[in-house]
């Protein structure tokens, strides 16, 4: 699959970025796995992923300085996203974070800027922070993530200029279909899918994803369940999914997803074994 045929997705402001993204949650932490780690980023750049997703928190800022090393050479092919921490939500500690994070990320400015939860400090005092590292050029755009309708109703109020909204969405965790993808298409506003392929084995070690991933083949061969689970994602036109990928291999197998067509037959399947909400659901958070 070339640069030019991957499914994009087009931000309110006119930015293309693939539907498949990057993370680079607990990415960092291991000395002996950081080549690795950094040689998986590097090729999906290369490969024409775009987007990058890190957050201060990640490894107090060791996944920050490891992507900021995998973008050497390589900036202005990504787009590079990072999250502050409600902790430091206030005026000046947006301000300080964001600086922070830039040094960490060896960047002068960031594509996307997060609040990466809800905190006691008023969200119009964050947002003034926003809004004046947009006016320095320090970020691009900012916006929120493990924000729920609620959440983004009282955002709305404060300003109109959010980009995204990051939150935990896969097979197992669907309560956003209920209500919040709507929202925020409604509202333009763009819905980022972290940890989109579940969190430890569970997820890809169910039987109805080994059953429909025996009869999907890929340019690498045999289709994985795990495979199957982010292609269920991607098949949304407007959800941005940003799973991790620590080797090289790995990185390939995500990639190679995008080549997967689940059929009406596959998508009945998944329906029944992972039923979509039928009632409003505390919004899932990890």
């Amino acid at each position: 699959m070339t640069t030019s045929s991957l499914p994009h997705f087009t931000f309110r402001n006119g930015l293309q970025v693939p539907l498949l993204g990057m993370g680079s949650w607990a990415m960092g932490d291991k000395q002996n796995q950081r080549k690795s780690e950094i040689e998986s980023l590097q090729y999906g750049l290369d490969a024409g992923l775009r987007v990058i997703d890190t957050a201060e928190m990640y490894g107090n800022g060791r996944s920050e300085a490891l992507v900021g090393d995998a973008l050497k050479g390589r900036r202005q092919k990504a787009f590079l996203v990072s999250k502050v921490l409600p902790s430091n939500a206030s005026y000046e500690n947006t301000i300080r974070a964001c600086e922070r994070s830039l040094k960490h990320l060896q960047t002068d400015y960031l594509d996307l800027y997060l609040l990466h939860w809800r905190s006691a400090v008023p969200l119009k005092e964050t947002v003034r922070a926003f809004e004046d590292l947009t006016k320095r050029g320090l970020i691009k755009a900012w916006g929120v993530s493990n924000f729920d309708c609620s959440d983004m109703e009282e955002l709305d109020h404060v300003s109109a200029n959010c980009l995204a909204n990051q939150v935990l969405y896969s097979l197992e965790h669907r309560g956003i279909e209920y209500d919040l993808i709507s929202w925020n298409a409604k509202k333009n506003i763009a819905t980022m899918a972290y940890s989109p392929i579940g969190q430890g084995a569970d997820l890809i070690q169910h039987p109805t994803l080994k059953a429909i991933a025996a009869h999907h083949e890929t340019s690498l061969g045999p289709a994985s369940a795990a495979q199957i689970a982010l292609s269920w994602v991607l098949r949304h036109k407007n959800i941005l999914a940003i799973p991790k990928a620590g080797t090289l291999e790995h990185q390939k197998q995500n990639i190679a997803a995008l080549e997967i067509q689940l059929t009406e037959k596959d998508l009945a399947e998944l329906e029944r074994a992972f039923p979509p909400p039928t009632h409003k659901v505390p919004l899932a958070v990890i």
